[in-house]
């Protein structure tokens, strides 16, 4: 193959990959997550986060109070990234806050349901588990080596909100809708999926067009890729739209709406709309399917509409949509970035490694999947039919499973996210311990499939959550006596 061809088909899969996954994947559930973002840092008093999510709330709570409101999180590691920016900025400790970001996308209770059903419930209690344990783990490590930056996120947290008063009710029912946009948007239950009208609208050549898309963003669903659908260009054509009247309406909203504003929030509610929809071109034109989906974001979009309008401030809605854009401008870039070189680094992969690498359940395989977790990043759930595929490519069942907590947490895009929230020393600090305990879960896990006595393996976890207590314990009792703060 020519240098040309190559370099064309990696930047060929790179946009093929990143048109692939604003179209079909993130819209339903990111857009939610960046308005519940904006809402935490404008709109909640720092009081309320720090009630269950403090640092100096009793860990007894806070780490199960933080796995807790992760677990019904269906969402991946892109969508979790602005909700734990949303809390960790308006105070949550940052060992709540770090097993919050692992443990929603890593162990939600959708992608157990889904891990059990499709590959065995056998591995979804060890994802659930182990999830668990080094959830909980890696946010108290995190807590210990950063507690005195910890103590100044907080005292500047407290400087920054100090004036708030409790939250209103009519912002609970506020966030509690947008939460709903969310959940309705990617839950895969029967109501939702269901189609209860069907139209088809008599457009020529839609199939075609279709045909073309499909040309120039070539794909290998070998590989877990998508091709851009008729309904993803639509999609990404209203994206586009958005960019443009939010940086006009948005940018300034502190100093008041204008006609931009309530163009790129109209266009907003179309998209998530038109993502909710089903859509299928053909020779006949373009069929569209109302679903339960889409009658769930109606009904949530119009419930925050009215509740914008008629019971929240003027200005607590501008700061509600001046923190959201906050967040997407400080995010979304670098989603795109990442998520296109995830693109053109799957070209590279040959699914033939996976055998030779991760076939066996030994320290390379489980870091091998680790790896293939970094750089073969899959949307929420879709990571669990391609995990399958492994499988049956002749990866073992250890290395799958550290492939399976590594992909919703270590991917490139998240990386790159999270160093803005985090800066650089800390997320690295939160990568190494997330590849080394996904490494260690992948080995266990392994061990037990291979025939080690789980009795065995549940004291090395035991002994791990009592020594990790201990050091905790010990490193909370000296900066004390030596007159500093832990």
């Amino acid at each position: 193959m020519e240098l040309s061809a190559f370099m064309l088909k990696l930047v060929q899969g790179g946009l093929g990959n990143l048109a692939a996954y604003l179209a079909a994947h993130v819209l339903l559930c990111l857009v939610p997550a960046f308005g519940i973002a904006g809402c935490m840092a404008a709109l909640i008093p720092k009081d309320t986060v720090t009630r269950f999510l403090g640092r100096n709330t009793p860990r007894m709570l806070s780490y199960p109070a933080a796995t807790l409101a992760a677990s019904v999180l269906a969402v991946c590691s892109c969508t979790i990234v602005p909700l734990f920016a949303g809390i960790y900025k308006k105070g949550a400790g940052l060992g709540p806050a770090i097993t919050f970001l692992f443990f929603a996308p890593a162990a939600n209770i959708l992608a157990l349901v889904y891990t059990g059903g499709i590959i065995g419930v056998d591995l979804a209690i060890a994802r659930l588990l182990l999830s668990l344990t080094f959830g909980i783990g890696i946010g108290m490590i995190m807590a210990l080596i950063f507690r005195r930056e910890d103590l100044a996120h907080d005292e500047e947290t407290t400087a920054i909100f100090a004036g708030q008063s409790k939250m209103r009710r009519p912002v609970l029912f506020f966030i509690l809708a947008l939460v709903t946009l969310l959940l309705g948007g990617v839950f895969k239950i029967d109501l939702l999926t269901r189609a209860y009208l069907q139209v088809t609208l008599p457009l020529p050549e839609v199939d075609r067009f279709q045909e073309l898309l499909f040309s120039l963003a070539p794909f290998d669903p070998s590989k877990g890729e998508e091709g851009v659908s008729t309904q993803g260009a639509i999609l990404i054509s209203l994206l586009i739209g958005i960019g443009l009247t939010a940086w006009k309406g948005l940018e300034n909203i502190t100093e008041g709406n204008n006609n931009w504003t309530f163009a790129a929030l109209g266009l907003t509610a179309l998209t998530l709309f038109t993502a909710s929809l089903g859509m299928t071109p053909g020779a006949d034109g373009l069929t569209l399917l109302l679903t339960g989906k889409s009658l769930a974001v109606a009904a949530s979009l119009l419930l925050l509409t009215y509740l914008a309008r008629q019971h929240l401030e003027p200005q607590e809605v501008r700061d509600w949509l001046w923190e959201s854009w906050r967040f997407v401008k400080q995010i979304f870039p670098l989603l795109v970035v990442g998520v296109f070189l995830v693109g053109v680094i799957r070209q590279l992969i040959q699914p033939a490694w996976i055998q030779y690498l991760a076939g066996e359940n030994n320290l390379t395989g489980n870091l091998a999947g680790v790896v293939f977790g970094v750089f073969m990043y899959f949307p929420t759930l879709v990571e669990v039919p391609i995990a399958k595929m492994f499988l049956s490519l002749g990866m073992h069942r250890g290395p799958l499973l550290a492939y399976l907590m590594a992909d919703p947490e270590l991917s490139l895009q998240s990386i790159l996210i999270t160093t803005t929230i985090l800066g650089k020393l800390k997320t690295w600090t939160y990568v190494g311990w997330v590849a080394l305990f996904s490494t260690s879960a992948g080995l266990l896990y392994g061990s037990w499939v291979n025939g080690a006595n789980l009795w065995l393996i549940a004291l090395y976890l035991v002994v791990f959550m009592v020594v990790l207590t201990l050091a905790l314990w010990m490193a909370s009792r000296r900066p004390s006596q030596s007159g500093l703060a832990a």
